[in-house]
């Protein structure tokens, strides 16, 4: 898969069927949609292409309004997002920079300057609800009109649900909030995990008696607190380990949030590495604790917590293994 930071120079455009979204999370109803776009451009003989964004445009505006808070946590960060892109057979991604530039354009700009000059767009689909252009201007309406005029085929994908609930990626960064990983699966379509190299970090927790690896994580995540997860990438078997994602209040006031992993019984040097770390369970909310003591204490009983829980399935999986 080719990644493109912006629009393709001219010598590397190529005929395509795109779709355009932020893809956060890449869920099931993304993956109906990215389906879609693969059959589509196999059959027209195009390359499948997304059109995706960094940063996410209500992040973008929400910077610019001085409030943060209005910007939805990330499900995933770009890696991740590029990995499940690739994973459902796109071709080429173009991660366009969302600027103030780019806001303004309006749908016919969009259209001339990127769908048609920027990405020879021959076959396009797009959500029900899509909006595009300087302040949502454009519509499907508008879009399909578009095509017509310059030449390319315009599909919309209805609303994918699952039971009656809507699939999007407001449910699946509910579901993460709740700790309810069994739901964020049936909506992802696999177990959630964030991927990193793993960093150098201040090596409290070896001398907690608790190392860690650690994990940058560039924006706010869609979930916080201290998980049971298993670490895919060090060894044949995903390693058993403990977590915390978040802030750290005890010991840093910076804001900085990064995922601390305690692996279990595993002593080897991992700074570099790759790694992905699957959640299982949540156990608790993050805290700020008193003194080191305190929070020492706290971290032996969370990872007393998540042995008992390896232990328990390991025994599940062994009686049926008899069976």
């Amino acid at each position: 898969m080719k990644v493109f930071r912006g629009l393709p120079n001219a010598q590397a455009r190529a005929p395509c069927a795109l779709t355009i979204g932020n893809f956060d999370g890449v869920h099931v109803g993304h993956q109906a949609l990215l389906a879609r776009v693969r059959a589509a451009a196999d059959q027209l003989g195009l390359e499948a292409a997304v059109m995706t964004f960094e940063p996410h445009p209500r992040e973008f505006f929400a910077e610019r309004a001085g409030d943060l808070s209005k910007a939805p946590p990330r499900i995933a960060n770009l890696r991740d997002k590029l990995q499940s892109l690739s994973d459902a057979g796109t071709d080429r991604v173009i991660v366009e920079h969302f600027s103030a530039q780019f806001a303004a354009m309006t749908p016919q700009e969009f259209t001339e300057k990127v769908l048609v000059e920027g990405l020879h767009v021959k076959w396009l689909m797009v959500g029900d609800d899509f909006c595009y252009g300087a302040k949502r201007a454009g519509n499907v309406a508008m879009l399909h009109e578009a095509g017509r005029q310059y030449g390319f085929h315009v599909e919309t994908l209805p609303t994918v649900m699952n039971n009656s609930e809507r699939i999007s990626s407001s449910a699946v960064r509910a579901a993460l909030a709740a700790g309810d990983f069994g739901h964020a699966q049936q909506l992802l379509g696999h177990p959630y995990s964030m991927s990193g190299h793993v960093i150098h970090g201040h090596k409290l927790g070896r001398t907690l008696g608790f190392p860690t690896l650690n994990l940058r994580v560039a924006h706010r995540p869609a979930l916080s607190g201290i998980f049971i997860v298993q670490v895919h990438g060090l060894a044949e078997r995903p390693l058993p380990a403990v977590a915390s994602l978040g802030v750290r209040p005890t010991v840093d006031d910076s804001g900085r949030v990064l995922l601390e992993v305690h692996l279990f019984d595993f002593a080897q040097s991992c700074y570099g590495k790759l790694v992905r770390v699957e959640f299982l369970d949540k156990l608790r909310d993050e805290e700020k604790y008193l003194d080191l003591p305190t929070l020492t204490a706290a971290i032996a009983r969370d990872a007393n917590l998540a042995r008992a829980y390896f232990d328990r399935r390991s025994g599940a999986i062994t009686a049926t293994d008899r069976i």
